[in-house]
Order: C-alpha cells, then sequence, then structure tokens
C-alpha cells in the first residue's frame, strides 16, 4: 500500500515539474521515394489550437524561418530549399514591421532529396519556430535519420551541411565530437550529461513551493466582455435607444392586466435582445473563421478600409448624414410583430429594435467586432457581443421590476447628442491606429511616432472644447450652460491632451503604448531610460554577480519574440523597474534564438530522449528547460549568486505594480537569505 501511495506521489511530482514545459506542436516525418533518384523528406506537424508555425523564408530581422538542415549526407544531395505546404496566413507584424508566415492548425514542410545511387544515408533535422499570443518558444527541431539503397552507382562521397533559408549548399565538414563545453566555464559536458554544478543544478521544484504565474487568457476573455458591456451602456444612452426604453417597458406593462406576465414578457424581450447580438457575433465569425479575422486584422489594405469605415462613422455622429437599414426592413419586421402572438411577437419585437438602432450601435458594434477580431478566438466576437447585448438589455427588464423608475428616468435631450459626437471623437482617433498598421506595412510614413501623437493631441485637445460648448455641429442646440458632467468629462479629455503633449519629445506614454507607433519611428528622442542587460552569457554573469554580491535577474528571450519586445517597451521602460533592474540586479539576457554555432556540437539526454545541442541558442533553451522547467519566452526568473531562485517566475504581463513587485519581493528574500 505505501508503495503504492510513493508510486502516485512520483507521478504527481512529475507532472508538477513538467507543467511549463509546453509542447503545442507535434511534428512527424517520413521519406517519399519518388523515382530511382529523386525523393522527399515531408515534415507533417500537428498545431495546438492558438499557436502558429512560421513558414519559410522570412528575412532578417523577423521571427524564426523553419529551415533543413543537413548535417550528414551519404549517397544524397539536398535539391533546393525547404517548400512550404498547405495554406499559409500571410499578415503583416507591426512590432517587425513586416509580413509574416505562418500556418495554424497543421503544418507541412517538403524537402527534396537527390540520390545518388548505391547505398544513402541521410541525417538532419527541421528547425522552426512557434508563437502564441503569449509566449514564443526556442527554435525547436525535428531530428531524421534515414537509410536505404537507391538505384545506380554507389557514388563515393559522403557530405556534410546545412540547408537553410539562405543556402542549399553543401559544407563539407567533419563530424562533432560527442564531449564539448556547454556552460562558459562552470559546466563541462562530455559523456556524462547531467553533472551540473549548483548553478546548472535543476530548482523546478523550488519555484513551485514559490508559486508559478497563471495564464491570461480568462483575463482576456474578461476584457472582451467588459469592452463590449461598456460599449452596450454608449449604445444606451443615444438618441436611437434612449426614447424607446420607457415606451417599451410601458407596452409590456399595459398589455397585459397580470403583472408577473408584463415582467416574463419584458425578460424574454431582453433575453431575444441577448440571443440577437451574441447571435451576430456568432455569424461573423463563423462566415470568415477566426484565423481569417486574425489575418485581415492585421493586414494593411483592410486596415485602411477598417480606417475609412471608421472615418464614415464618426462623421455620422458629428451629422454629417445618418446611416440607416432600409425602412422596409423594420416596417415589415414590426408588421409581422403586431400578426403575431406568443414569445415569438416579442422576439419580433426585440429584432425590430436592433434594426431602428443600427444607426447608433452600428458603429459601436463594428468598432467592437474589428478590435476583439485581433484575438483570433473563434469564441471573442461572442463573448464581446454577449457583454454589449446584457449592457443594452438591462434597463428593458430593471425598468420592467422597478416601473417607479420610470418616473426618474432622465428626459431625452441634447445630452445624448453630445455622447454620440464624443463617440464620433473617439472613432476617428481608433481610425487613426488602424492607418497606422497600414503605414508601417508600405513604409509611407506618414504615421511616425510624434505625428500619430500630434493628431491625437489635437483630437482630444477638441473633444474636450467641444465639450465646453466652445465647438457646435449641425444638429446641437444653442443651450450655453456646461453640466457637472460635461465639465469633468471635458477635463478628462483635455488632461489626456496634455498628458501626450511630452510624448512628442519620447516619453514612453505607457496609456497609449498599445495604440502608437513603435518608438524607432520617433524623428527626435531624448528619453533614454532605457535597460540593458549586463550579460548575455550565464556563466559569466553569474560570476560577475558573485563577485558583486547581487542578485541576478535571468531574461530568457528570442529575437524572434514579440511579447518579449511588448515588455521591454511596456514595462522596462517605467522608471522604477528600470531603476531596480539596473541598480539592484545584475541582468543577464539569453536569447534562445542566438545563432552562434557552439565551439562543437553536444548530445545530451532529455526525458529519455537524445538531443543536439549545436548553437549558442540552443544551450540557452537547454538551461531553460533543464533549471527551470519551462521553454517559453518571456521568461523571466531572480536567483541568486549561487543559482537558487529567488521568487516564482514571471512571464508576460504588462502589469507594471506587478512587476515591481516581482522584483522586490526577490530583493527581500535576497536579503534575508544573506542575513541569515
Amino acid at each position: 500500500m505505501r508503495k503504492s501511495i510513493f508510486t502516485i506521489l512520483l507521478l504527481l511530482l512529475a507532472t508538477v515539474v513538467q507543467a511549463q514545459i509546453q509542447e503545442p506542436v507535434k511534428f512527424k516525418s517520413e521519406l517519399k521515394t519518388l523515382s530511382g533518384n529523386e525523393a522527399e523528406v515531408v515534415f507533417i506537424g500537428t498545431i495546438e489550437k492558438g499557436w502558429h508555425v512560421y513558414s519559410t523564408d522570412l528575412g532578417d530581422g523577423g521571427p524564426i524561418s523553419a529551415t533543413f538542415n543537413a548535417e550528414k549526407l551519404s549517397g544524397a544531395e539536398v535539391v533546393g530549399k525547404l517548400k512550404p505546404v498547405g495554406k499559409e496566413i500571410s499578415a503583416f507584424d507591426k512590432l517587425f514591421e513586416m509580413k509574416v508566415r505562418y500556418f495554424e492548425n497543421t503544418a507541412q514542410f517538403v524537402q527534396k532529396i537527390k540520390l545518388t545511387g548505391g547505398a544513402y544515408e541521410i541525417d538532419g533535422y527541421l528547425e522552426y519556430g512557434a508563437c502564441n499570443d503569449e509566449n514564443c518558444l526556442p527554435p525547436s527541431q525535428v531530428p531524421v535519420k534515414f537509410s536505404g539503397k537507391g538505384e545506380g552507382t554507389a557514388k563515393d562521397v559522403e557530405t556534410a551541411g546545412k540547408a537553410d533559408s539562405q543556402s542549399a549548399q553543401q559544407e563539407v565538414a567533419t563530424d562533432t565530437a560527442a564531449a564539448a563545453v556547454v556552460g562558459g566555464g562552470d559546466l563541462s559536458v562530455g559523456a556524462n550529461v547531467g553533472e551540473e554544478t549548483n548553478l546548472w543544478k535543476p530548482v523546478i521544484s523550488e519555484l513551485h513551493a514559490l508559486g508559478e504565474t497563471t495564464s491570461q487568457e480568462n483575463m482576456s476573455w474578461l476584457y472582451i466582455f467588459i469592452t463590449g458591456f461598456i460599449g452596450g451602456l454608449l449604445a444606451l444612452f443615444t438618441p436611437c435607444v434612449w426614447p424607446i426604453i420607457p415606451m417599451t417597458v410601458s407596452f409590456f406593462l399595459k398589455r397585459s392586466k397580470d403583472k408577473k406576465k408584463g415582467i416574463r414578457d419584458a425578460w424574454t424581450y431582453g433575453a431575444s435582445i441577448v440571443v440577437i447580438y451574441v447571435t451576430l457575433g456568432l455569424a461573423i465569425t463563423l462566415i470568415f473563421g477566426a484565423s481569417a479575422l486574425n489575418a485581415l486584422s492585421t493586414n494593411a489594405v483592410f486596415n485602411i478600409l477598417f480606417c475609412l469605415m471608421l472615418v464614415v462613422f464618426a462623421a455620422s455622429f458629428f451629422g454629417a448624414f445618418e446611416i440607416t437599414l432600409p425602412s422596409k426592413w423594420s416596417n415589415a419586421v414590426d408588421s409581422k410583430a403586431e400578426t403575431t402572438g406568443g414569445l415569438l411577437s416579442i422576439f419580433l419585437m426585440a429584432f425590430t429594435l436592433s434594426l431602428v438602432s443600427f444607426s447608433c450601435t452600428g458603429p459601436i458594434i463594428g468598432f467592437l467586432l474589428v478590435q476583439v477580431s485581433t484575438t483570433g478566438s473563434v469564441v471573442a466576437p461572442a463573448i464581446g457581443m454577449l457583454g454589449f447585448a446584457i449592457a443594452l438589455a438591462l434597463p428593458f427588464t430593471l425598468f420592467a421590476l422597478f416601473p417607479s423608475w420610470l418616473k426618474s428616468m432622465p428626459k431625452s435631450g441634447g445630452w445624448m447628442n453630445i455622447i454620440k459626437v464624443t463617440l464620433g471623437f473617439l472613432e476617428l482617433a481608433f481610425a487613426l491606429k488602424f492607418l497606422s498598421v497600414a503605414d508601417l506595412a508600405y513604409g509611407w510614413r506618414i504615421l511616425d511616432r510624434e505625428t500619430f501623437l500630434a493628431l491625437w493631441i489635437v483630437l482630444f485637445g477638441l473633444l474636450g472644447f467641444y465639450l465646453l460648448g466652445k465647438i457646435k455641429f449641425p444638429h446641437d442646440d444653442d443651450d450655453t450652460k456646461v453640466s457637472v458632467p460635461r465639465f469633468f468629462m471635458a477635463l478628462a479629455s483635455l488632461s489626456f491632451a496634455v498628458y501626450m503633449i511630452p510624448g512628442l519629445w519620447g516619453a514612453p506614454l505607457k496609456a497609449v503604448s498599445a495604440f502608437a507607433p513603435p518608438m524607432h519611428t520617433q524623428d527626435f528622442n531624448l528619453y533614454n531610460n532605457e535597460v540593458h542587460a549586463k550579460f548575455d552569457d550565464y556563466d559569466l554573469g553569474m560570476a560577475y554577480a558573485r563577485q558583486q554580491g547581487k542578485p541576478v535577474m535571468l531574461d530568457f528571450t528570442g529575437y524572434g519574440c514579440v511579447n518579449c519586445r511588448k515588455m521591454e517597451l511596456a514595462v522596462w521602460t517605467d522608471s522604477k523597474v528600470s531603476d531596480i533592474i539596473n541598480n539592484d540586479y545584475v541582468l543577464i539576457t539569453l536569447y534562445v534564438d542566438n545563432k552562434t554555432p557552439l565551439p562543437s556540437h553536444v548530445k545530451i539526454m532529455e526525458n529519455g530522449t537524445e538531443r543536439t545541442l549545436r548553437t549558442v541558442g540552443d544551450k540557452w533553451s537547454y538551461l531553460q528547460r533543464v533549471k527551470f522547467g519551462a521553454n517559453a519566452q518571456p521568461f523571466y526568473v531572480l536567483i541568486d549568486n549561487e543559482g537558487k531562485p529567488l521568487n516564482k517566475s514571471y512571464s508576460y504581463d504588462e502589469d507594471v505594480p506587478k512587476y515591481i513587485e516581482f522584483l522586490q519581493t526577490g530583493l527581500e528574500n535576497f536579503k534575508k537569505e544573506k542575513g541569515n
């Protein structure tokens, strides 16, 4: 019995240890013979939902391209480059400022091989990069080894080489030695891999004892719901919806002498609104597909269309014209509702509301659907529409439950038009955001960061003056009085405009970092509060930390890691964060996709599988896996100068106070440790 319990505990421990090792992509490979002297090495990958694998030949400065690398070829030659097969998604990546191509769900790559005759041996590997919205994996490898006999006369040729995205040439080379130095000077790895010093000793159990960070997926869905809910509240206070509320509720309460039935009808009406808008959200995704929406959201041409759409909506809100659906649609549905009884009649009334109020709700719904499409999730539009519909349906049910509230309900008036115009200004501001993506894609440089900020400053300044009554639009009344809520809205808008002014000289402006163009597009930048790593080598950095008596912050990152750059721009630029990292820690940045070759290859055994470390990036990726039990970036971990963790690890989360707490907790634990 004790033995069984012990076995179960071991299994649970193994599960915990592997909790952070992610394997979202699984490849299988095969050699297909096309003819007597031609063959193909085929790689077929299965990709988990939310992840994508990058394609081939993406160019320098971008994410990791898929490549085929031949280490040893005998009786065979590589022909051409690795070719992607299947449906690629092409999109503009704002951070890399380039178009990237990738696969979702499944990926397939094919490498042509020429068999030169006689016995052949093919020994190589596929290297690829994979990312999701939060993390990126280090360069991953799929080893292949095939041997057999081809037709024709054998050629006495043995070639070792590498076929990558730049060249398919074969380089003659000797096989690598089995023994090599992986740790800069502290870890010699030969036949006995795993005889690590304390610096490389696993600390996975210690990290889990401290507690690990959790996924942000639920938080992002909550954010989408709240965004939709706020959009629904704004739609409520527009001239298309607000005046309808008392009429509709009174109709339900008067159509039946039974008050309970009237309340039930109002609840049904509210539920029908929710069903209609959630169905709309699902229909949008099912028609276009989640991945297609995501691709469209980053496509330059469609971003221009999104920009024009928002400009048209803004002009409508300013009173230039009114966007309405054909009146015959709403008349037909309304007449159908009058001739139909029961629940269907109520549902048709709710559908009539959706059609009649489109001129006010359409721009809000359009903007919401464009925003949530960037998540690539099949349920995101439905979640956004759920929040929107609940907010829109809420007053109909509440006023039906509490009819006396109708008497205190604010009457329709000019204040609703103020809300419409305010929404118009916001639509224009977000239109610039979409235009910025297209501007970066085509390299027009008409919306550099300072130009973008200048336009936003003017827009929010004009909004402030409008709210103070200094600017009038065609459908505004002549009332010169400014209410207290309107004054505070003006104050907020003008303050926001003033807040952005320092950004013209390079201030980071974290509140708008998600919307403004990248900092490097700024022509005039006086801001120099940046964080730079002291070391890019683990062992050298640790030796320096021991000499200085300081704790260490390890930054596992990648050149192709999008969210790593986001953290550096949105979090590390905070003055308190940069001060702590620069002064209190020794920062060691380790690039897991660093292609610098190791002096010689190292073969290791990991989880029962033989792996080969070929590059410096492989070495740092191995360190992250074996010591910390994680393989995704960004990954931040605080350790003392002996390699022991000082706090739980930290991944992608742009919460600056949370990051400061993460750093300070590590410092406090280091001081306690030294005090003992």
